[in-house]
């Protein structure tokens, strides 16, 4: 049988009482994460009350680096959030596991994420794939709105004739529009 690793779980409250149950159940459900990482020494983890949601955010600090976070919410009570995002984390480590083992079959697991743990999270950063130059003739805002339904973007970047100034138009999810002008 395996040595039981003991996780350091520092839980708060915001809006929210944390009970001696719930800090057994929220223990128990993220030391299972151990068997994917040996690393896992610590989590904090917030329990909070949104409106008429129950809230927990999980936060793991690996020691090569890597962070597992997730957080996720319930109508029903803080052990049903705590069953949401365990198992969202776990997703997240099985994904990242995945992809490893994929690359390296005849390696250790927990090696490889030890060794490799700076290299997962450049390949997680999003990236730059594409760049677009433009010419901005001045106009005034009525006229990118008329550019911005032609076009059927969600935003346009022109020049503002008013300000001459590079601003921002888009559209809200009301079916209104939005500017965003910059402040110097």
């Amino acid at each position: 049988m395996g040595v039981e690793v003991k996780v350091k779980i520092t839980i708060r409250g915001k809006n929210a009482q944390v009970t001696d149950a719930l800090k057994g159940y929220v223990e128990k459900r993220l030391t299972k994460l151990t068997r994917y990482f040996d690393s896992i020494q610590e989590a904090q983890v917030t329990v909070s009350t949104v409106g008429d949601n129950y809230a927990v955010e999980v936060t793991i600090p690996l020691n090569n680096g890597m962070i597992l976070r997730g957080e996720d919410m319930s109508r029903e009570n803080f052990y049903e959030a705590v069953d949401l995002v365990s198992e969202k984390l776990e997703r997240q480590v099985r994904k990242h596991r995945t992809k490893l083992y994929r690359k390296f079959r005849h390696q250790g697991l927990k090696t490889l994420i030890m060794e490799m743990g700076e290299d997962n999270k450049k390949e997680d950063e999003p990236t730059i794939v594409k760049t677009k130059r433009f010419l901005m003739k001045p106009m005034p805002v009525e006229e990118a709105i008329l550019q911005l339904n032609l076009l059927g973007h969600d935003f346009f970047v022109f020049s503002n004739a008013e300000t001459e100034q590079v601003n921002v138009l888009y559209k809200r999810k009301d079916g209104n529009y939005g500017l965003i002008e910059p402040e110097l």
